[in-house]
C-alpha cells in the first residue's frame, strides 16, 4: 500500500530552522508530483512547495525564499527545509503525492489533485 510518513517536526524558537522529512513506501516518489502542505488549526490546508523527478519546483508566494523542497532518490524521501521560522509557521505539515502532470500544470499546489497524504508532523514555533 502507498504510504507517506513525515518526521522532523517539533518545537522551535522564532528565527530557527527545521528540516522536515517524508519517506514514501509502496511507490517511488519520482513517479509522482510531490508536495508539502500545512494546516494551521482552524484553517484550510495550504500547499507550500512541489517538485517532480526532473527537479521542477513551485513555491507558494508567502514562503518563497524561506522554504526549500528537495528529495533523495536513494532514500525515496522528500524534504522541506524552513528557515527563519515565526509563530505564524505553527501548523501541521504534510507531504503528498499527485499524478506527475500536476507539477507542470497551472496549479501544482492544488490540494484536491493530490491522491496521497501522510499523517503529518507538527511544528510549533514560539516567540
Amino acid at each position: 500500500a502507498q504510504r507517506l510518513v513525515e518526521s522532523g517536526g517539533g518545537s522551535v524558537e522564532a528565527g530557527g530552522s527545521l528540516k522536515l522529512s517524508c519517506v514514501a513506501s509502496g511507490f517511488t516518489y519520482g513517479d509522482y508530483c510531490m508536495a508539502w502542505f500545512r494546516r494551521v488549526e482552524g484553517k484550510s490546508r495550504v500547499g507550500l512547495a512541489a517538485m517532480n523527478r526532473g527537479g521542477i519546483t513551485t513555491y507558494e508566494d508567502s514562503v518563497k525564499g524561506r522554504v526549500t523542497i528537495s528529495a533523495d532518490a536513494d532514500k525515496n524521501a522528500l524534504y522541506l527545509e524552513i528557515k527563519n521560522l515565526s509563530p505564524e509557521d505553527t501548523a501541521k505539515y504534510y507531504c503528498a503525492a499527485a499524478p506527475p502532470v500536476l507539477c507542470i500544470s497551472a496549479r501544482p499546489l492544488h490540494g484536491p489533485e493530490y491522491k496521497y497524504f501522510g499523517q503529518g508532523t507538527q511544528v510549533t514555533v514560539s516567540s
